[in-house]
């Protein structure tokens, strides 16, 4: 069973958090929603109520996908966070795949983790911050083993596509179905 953690903070953009969480559900995957807080206030108002703390996930963890949502607030949060740094690090260097949708793709680089030079997207409110890199301007710009996509009006297609990768064609189309998206 393909398994993903999703990582929130205070001011993390919602959509861009349960949407994918919701998706791969569907999908069958084991998710994993990991805050750091017992209740995280997003960016929208939503509160959240995560299964772990980030502090109670090993930095060793098994999982196939780290998966980091935006919400600028949220990402200056996890940016701080030194066992989140360890998570993403220690799975980064197992060669395991990494999402980061809006702001998020601003962790990949502050932690020197994303190749300079290599294709890259993100929130175009930061688009500015990343010109050591390829930016650009479509919605999900694939750089194995980074996925990184544009905001919360991209989540669904973003996290069709991470299903597409893991688990087929046929079971994207399935949970696309499922969720009446016409456009996958």
């Amino acid at each position: 069973m393909i398994k993903i953690l999703v990582v929130v903070a205070n001011g993390t953009e919602e959509i861009e958090a349960v949407v994918p969480v919701d998706l791969f559900r569907r999908a069958g995957f084991d998710v994993v929603l990991a805050g750091t807080e017992e209740f995280v206030m997003c960016s929208r108002g939503v509160v959240l109520k995560p299964d772990y703390l980030i502090v109670d996930i090993p930095s060793d963890c098994e999982f196939d996908l780290l998966f980091l949502p935006g919400g600028r607030q949220g990402v200056e949060t996890l940016v701080k966070n030194a066992h989140f740094k360890k998570i993403v690090m220690t799975h980064f260097e197992k060669g395991k795949k990494i999402a980061a949708i809006c702001a998020a793709p601003l962790i990949l680089i502050e932690y020197g983790i994303y190749p300079e030079r290599r294709p890259i997207t993100s929130h175009p409110s930061i688009s500015s911050q990343f010109e050591k890199y390829e930016y650009k301007n479509e919605p999900i710009v694939i750089e194995e083993p980074f996925f990184t996509s544009r905001g919360a009006g991209t989540s669904i297609e973003f996290a069709l596509t991470l299903i597409e990768s893991f688990a087929g064609k046929e079971i994207a189309k399935r949970v696309a179905q499922e969720i009446v998206y016409p456009h996958f």
